[in-house]
């Protein structure tokens, strides 16, 4: 795997080298465009507005229009140049609780790992903050711009999440009437909570859209016609009480099937004249 950045976790006087790398990837069906009459690929070309030559990228430098049509060009040097000592490493600002940080704020996962000589110190800041039930905030220069960072401790290393900025977070367009339920209503509700609560397991969810998307490509690869699913019509909720009462039972019924499937699973692994 690829290194995403390399700097230092620094807090206080201490310094950890470490390296991040992308945690997450986009498993995503890929579509290209294509024309309509003949289903040639789209193409899309860099083109030079003022002669109208086609541009390889390592032609294109990035420059910022101070005035109508007016440029003043940014090299790689002049972005390393803004970036000062701290901007260079990871520097943690203070802890806090997990819990303190909306998940609205989170942008993006990285692994961290540390490097050569980081290994007793990222393991003592790990602990550190895993038995203390806290997570760093930190900031750092990541390519060319500067991120607000959550470090957080896991059993296996430390995972660091890039968060937006404040004045990056859109405000509800619209908020949600504040009614108040009946007593028994929101009885009702935390028991169906309650049933419905387990682990959070994520091994067992699976992404069924694309798998249904891939079976219908693979259909008319093969030639075959691909019938549209018949739509299911909801019924408007009228006694809330009544959906919930439904909605229980729903639960209870599926737990049990659940519970009999691993008895029988169980069963089957089960050895001779056990």
């Amino acid at each position: 795997m690829a290194v995403t950045h390399k700097g230092a976790i620094s807090f206080g006087l201490v310094h950890i080298p470490v390296a991040l790398y992308t945690a997450t990837q986009d498993n995503d069906i890929r579509f290209n465009q294509l024309c309509k009459e003949d289903h040639s690929r789209i193409r899309y070309k860099k083109v030079c507005a003022h002669c109208g030559k086609e541009v390889r990228n390592e032609d294109i430098v990035k420059g910022f229009e101070y005035e109508k049509d007016k440029f003043v060009v940014m090299t790689d040097e002049d972005f390393e140049s803004a970036k000062t000592e701290k901007d260079r490493s990871i520097h943690i600002l203070h802890f806090t609780d997990l819990a303190q940080i909306r998940p609205i704020y989170y942008e993006k996962t990285y692994h961290v790992a540390p490097e050569a000589g980081g290994d007793k110190a990222f393991e003592l800041l790990r602990q550190a903050m895993k038995e203390e039930g806290k997570v760093a905030v930190a900031k750092s220069v990541i390519g060319a711009k500067e991120k607000l960072i959550a470090i957080i401790p896991t059993d296996e290393g430390m995972l660091l999440e890039t968060l937006y900025f404040a004045d990056e977070i859109k405000a509800l367009p619209k908020a949600a009437a504040r009614t108040e339920p009946k007593p028994a209503e929101l009885e009702m509700a935390k028991t169906l909570v309650g049933t419905m609560s387990r682990p959070f397991e994520p091994e067992l969810y699976q992404d069924e859209y694309q798998k249904r998307l891939r079976e219908i490509i693979e259909k008319k690869i093969s030639g075959q016609e691909i019938a549209a699913p018949a739509g299911r019509q909801e019924d408007n909720v009228i006694d809330i009480m009544e959906a919930l009462r439904a909605s229980i039972e729903q639960s209870k019924k599926g737990e049990g099937g659940k519970a009999k499937a691993k008895e029988k699973k169980a069963g089957k692994k089960a050895p001779k004249g056990a």
